[in-house]
């Protein structure tokens, strides 16, 4: 069990203005906010989708699905620690991840800091471990209405 272990994950939602936007746990004031189940956030999401996958896990539906009550609404940041519980019982951390945020607005880099320190300290790693950059659609889909996220995880045995 020695060998590392990569997982992708990947996650996406339309937007819903009646809510606030979060991503990598980072509220983005006067943005409108994602649907879903709980707060949207698709960074968190997908990394715990690509650390899920990594340690063989399966994915996030199947471990916090939709349609519990428990899980409605929960923070992204939330919902990625108890993903990090999950792959640590499995003998397993995070190493390090890359992930790719895809949407027309806001601009990201302003906030990066602050949101790799939010993933870092939630999974455990130092930030440097944390690669998060973005990317616009350029016209080929969510054109300001939804955001996307895809992430690569990559696990070291504990």
């Amino acid at each position: 069990m020695s060998e590392p272990r990569i997982g992708l994950g990947f996650d996406v939602h339309p937007a819903a203005g009646d809510r606030p936007l979060l991503l990598g746990g980072v509220r983005f004031d006067g943005e409108p906010g994602l649907a879903g189940h709980s707060d949207g956030d698709v960074v968190c999401h997908a990394l715990a989708d690509a650390m899920l996958g990594a340690a063989g896990l399966g994915d996030l539906g199947s471990h916090l699905p939709e349609d519990d009550p428990v899980t409605e609404g929960i923070g992204g940041l939330e919902l990625l620690s108890r993903i990090v519980g999950l792959v640590r019982e499995a003998g397993r951390e995070l190493a390090s991840c890359d992930l790719t945020v895809i949407a027309e607005r806001p601009m990201l880099a302003p906030r990066r800091e602050e949101m790799r320190g939010n993933l870092a300290g939630t999974v455990g790693v130092a930030p440097d471990r944390v690669s998060l950059k973005a990317t616009r659609p350029e016209g080929l889909g969510l054109r300001g209405d939804g955001a996307a996220c895809i992430a690569i995880a990559v696990l070291s045995a504990l």
